[in-house]
């Protein structure tokens, strides 16, 4: 439990982010410049990874993989268990008191990976989430392919991968390229991990290429076959067991954040820019967006994100002041854990804000934890 005073604090926060949180956009156009359906769904082998990879779902596992798929469902029931029990059920009434109630329904969730756990966790309304990374989905076609032998150490992998971040609240970037070269495709193998613990199941899932305008097309089976497993993505999913519920949407893409790259190929920003006013999040970023080389994707965030959740590789405060945002703070904070590109002037500031606002513990991880291991959030809005 929070301690009385960040608790009040907390609340009154929240308060105050209702009165400054902008109301959605209306939503965009249709993002695809073809129907879903010039491009080939593979929603059959997506919920054979969902039963092999999640153990959910009434997708009958192929004989040689039973034993194998057993074990790992065996195995991988106490680790979701105690993420529910040792971190959902803690964090998710503090991330409700934080959470605007009229933000928009889509959110950017930059250097994302396939953390969609996270994502429902700190917007289980969201109807449309789209993730970015330098990692792929994966190549889902392959799956029917694997051996017995190849499955098991995947499996273990996985397992690995989400204990990992069950424990910690963040995945480390050589454990995401450990995924990439999995006999699973990685991304998408957490991905459905996260909807059967939210209550979800995939209902289509279709490879895409970004347009030079930000548009979307889909792809059908001829252009699979050349692209490979360096595809964007987009899963399509609802409430399990629910026909009537509502569609949602994640979209992966894999692409690099730089300034240089985001320069001689601007078609995600374009996409993202279709969307409208977004609500935003990022943790365990390696402290990209302090540095002069990420500024394109932070200007994005403070022209279309009026509201931003993060740890401290959040924008910096000197870069939310410059723009016209506050920043709220939650936890204890004594400098940056030394992830990526961090630097003593950010670090130094972000300890005095912490400092000024004051607070006790926060009771839960989210992404990196501060140089001596504390917990901490960094709410960005714009100021009124």
């Amino acid at each position: 439990m929070l301690e009385k005073g960040v608790l009040e604090r907390t609340l009154a926060l929240s308060l105050a982010s209702l009165a400054c949180a902008v109301s959605p956009a209306p939503r965009p156009v249709a993002p695809g410049a073809n129907a879903p359906a010039d491009g080939r769904d593979l929603l059959p082998e997506a919920r054979l990874l969902l039963r092999v990879a999640a153990c959910q779902g009434e997708t009958p596992v192929p004989v040689p993989w039973q034993a194998v798929v057993e074990r790992h469902c065996t195995l991988l029931a106490p680790l979701v268990d105690g993420y529910k029990r040792d971190w959902l059920a803690v964090a998710t009434p503090v991330l409700a008191q934080l959470r605007p109630k009229d933000l928009p329904p889509w959110v950017v969730y930059p250097f994302g990976g396939g953390d969609l756990l996270s994502a429902l966790a700190t917007f289980p309304d969201a109807t449309e989430i789209t993730t970015i990374s330098l990692e792929p989905a994966g190549d889902l076609r392959t799956l029917a392919q694997r051996t017995p032998a190849e499955l098991a150490p995947a499996l273990a992998m996985l397992r690995d991968h989400l204990e990992r971040f069950f424990r910690k609240a963040h995945s480390k970037t050589e454990n995401l390229e450990k995924e990439t070269s999995s006999a699973l495709p990685g991304e998408l193998s957490f991905s459905l991990v996260a909807l059967s613990v939210f209550g979800f199941e995939p209902e289509g899932l279709r490879y895409v290429a970004l347009l030079p305008d930000g548009h979307l097309r889909y792809l059908p089976d001829a252009e699979l076959g050349r692209e490979g497993a360096r595809l964007h993505v987009e899963l399509e999913f609802r409430a399990r067991g629910t026909p009537t519920a509502p569609m949602r949407l994640l979209r992966h893409f894999a692409v690099n954040l730089h300034d240089d790259a985001l320069r001689k190929d601007p078609s995600l920003l374009r996409h993202l820019e279709h969307k409208g006013t977004v609500a935003a999040m990022t943790k365990a970023a390696s402290h990209l967006l302090w540095s002069k080389g990420f500024s394109r994707i932070r200007e994005y965030l403070f022209a279309a994100a009026p509201w931003m959740i993060s740890d401290d590789t959040g924008p910096a405060p000197r870069q939310a002041a410059e723009k016209g945002f506050s920043q709220d703070t939650f936890g204890r904070y004594e400098g940056p854990e030394k992830f990526g590109s961090w630097n003593d002037r950010d670090g130094a500031d972000l300890v005095a804000l912490f400092a000024k606002n004051g607070g006790g513990e926060l009771p839960f991880r989210y992404g990196y934890p501060d140089r001596a291991s504390h917990g901490h959030i960094v709410v960005t809005k714009k100021a009124r």
